[in-house]
C-alpha cells in the first residue's frame, strides 16, 4: 500500500505492507502526474514505519521513483522507519539514486520522530549535527 499526499510544503509519502513491482510501478506513474505542478525547492517526508522490506526488482523501481523527486525539485527528504533492515536497505538505494546526501533517517520508535523529520525537511535541521 502506497499513499501520495500533498502537504504545505512539499509531500507526504505513505509506504506499507508488502508492495509490488506492480504497484511500486503505479506509485512513480502517480508521482508523475502530481509532480506535475510540484514548484521546486519542496521537502518529502516519507513514513515507511509499517514497510516491510522490498524485494530487488521492486528496489529498482523504487530508485526510480526517487530520482523522479529530485528531478522535479525535491530539496531534502526524511525517511521514517520502525528497523534497522528496512533503513539500511534504503539508505543504499538512496546512494544508488544520487538523493543520499539529501536525505535523512528517523527512527520511528522514537516519540516526535516525525516532527523532528518535518523540521530537516521543511528548515534544514539535521538530526546527525
Amino acid at each position: 500500500m502506497y499513499k501520495i499526499e500533498h502537504k504545505t510544503s512539499g509531500y507526504l509519502l505513505t509506504f506499507a505492507g508488502v508492495i509490488t513491482a506492480e504497484e511500486m510501478q503505479q506509485w512513480v506513474k502517480e508521482s508523475k502526474q502530481e509532480l506535475t505542478t510540484a514548484v521546486p525547492g519542496f521537502c518529502v517526508i516519507v513514513d515507511m514505519r509499517s514497510l516491510a522490506p522490498l524485494a530487488p526488482g521492486v528496489q529498482e523501481v523504487m530508485v526510480t521513483g526517487q530520482q523522479l523527486y529530485k528531478q522535479r525539485g525535491m530539496k531534502r527528504s526524511a525517511v521514517v522507519v520502525n528497523n534497522a533492515i528496512t533503513a539500511s536497505q534504503f539508505k543504499h538505494l538512496a546512494k544508488q539514486s544520487g538523493i543520499y546526501e539529501w536525505e535523512r533517517y528517523f527512527d520511528g520508535t522514537h516519540p516526535g520522530c516525525l516532527e523532528a523529520a518535518v523540521a530537516w525537511g521543511r528548515n534544514a535541521v539535521d538530526p546527525d549535527a
